[in-house]
């Protein structure tokens, strides 16, 4: 059946409308980790001041997919990879997720040592074992599920590396506070690591070679959202394609929470209103919900 112009542009006004309607909320998934707190928080009040509603769903990393799958999430800023690669690619290759874009680059993530224990001879992944009962038979990870614990689960399941060690699961701030307790003292201890986080400047630390077979070098992070989120909300698509965020902003905010303990959501504010040029590129081609001048919109809405 053809459709006359008249009722074409009918056509495109309902979808059109359909899409609006399925924009109303904008639903992300943060998995507990400073650094995508940080990155949630400024995207959400970005959205916010566009005219969107935003809900925030505290998820770990397996259920985060399976939410955006099932379209109960609709985006997640905190797609590490290499080191996720195993958990998101089901849901890539099926096409219930998607990338749209590449929001941080030259992440490092795996396991690390405090320096003073580097010279002590620890100085790789093989390294590790020779050291276990300096160790105590442990290595501390993060929150349960987790993609990086449930790796090194295995190695100490398989018989090779880290044959009986045992991972210690709690939270990143549980993990961190382990290392605080060791530091002082210069006990031993290996924990999980990465960059962007203020633990780079807050301990004297190295990264462990010899775990690029899961968690690669150098890394990427990537904005992934549900299979029809662009379709159904092309104007916060276009945002978070342009969106990219840096090393210098991350660890900043990330120290004002951490090390200062100010409120996630007041020091992102504050990081914006002192660099306020931040949010230009991410507004290129994006409106307000209502159609209106995005830039205006952020700057007023966020006191830039």
């Amino acid at each position: 059946m053809k459709l006359t112009p008249a009722l074409s542009g009918l056509a495109l006004l309902a979808a059109a409308g359909t899409a609006q309607a399925a924009c109303e909320e904008i639903t992300f998934s943060d998995v507990g980790w400073t650094d995508i707190t940080v990155t949630t928080s400024a995207t959400k009040q970005a959205l916010m001041a566009l005219g969107y509603d935003v809900d925030v769903k505290i998820l770990s990393v397996p259920v985060t997919f399976a939410s955006i799958e099932a379209d109960d999430v609709d985006v997640f800023l905190g797609n590490w990879m290499p080191a996720q690669e195993g958990a998101v690619k089901p849901y890539l290759d099926n096409g219930e997720a998607v990338i749209l874009s590449e929001n941080l680059q030259g992440t490092a993530y795996t396991l690390a040592v405090p320096s003073y224990l580097w010279d002590k001879g620890l100085q790789s992944f093989a390294d590790v074992a020779k050291f276990k009962d300096d160790l105590d038979g442990k290595i501390y990870g993060i929150e349960p599920g987790n993609e990086a614990n449930e790796y090194l689960i295995s190695e100490t399941e398989s018989g090779k590396m880290f044959e009986g060690f045992e991972i210690v699961e709690s939270s990143e701030q549980g993990m961190l506070a382990q290392v605080r307790r060791f530091y002082p003292n210069e006990e031993a201890v290996v924990f999980l690591g990465w960059a962007p986080h203020p633990m780079n400047a807050n301990f004297d630390m190295k990264y462990l070679p010899g775990g690029e077979s899961f968690f690669g070098g150098e890394g990427v992070v990537n904005t992934i959202a549900r299979k029809e989120f662009a379709a159904d909300c092309p104007n916060v698509a276009k945002l978070l394609s342009n969106q990219t965020f840096s090393l210098e902003m991350e660890n900043t905010i990330m120290g004002a929470i951490l090390d200062d303990g100010a409120e996630p959501d007041a020091a992102v504010l504050a990081w914006l209103q002192a660099n306020p040029a931040t949010v230009e590129p991410w507004l290129d081609g994006v409106t307000t919900k209502d159609g209106g001048d995005a830039l205006s919109a952020v700057k007023s809405g966020l006191g830039l």
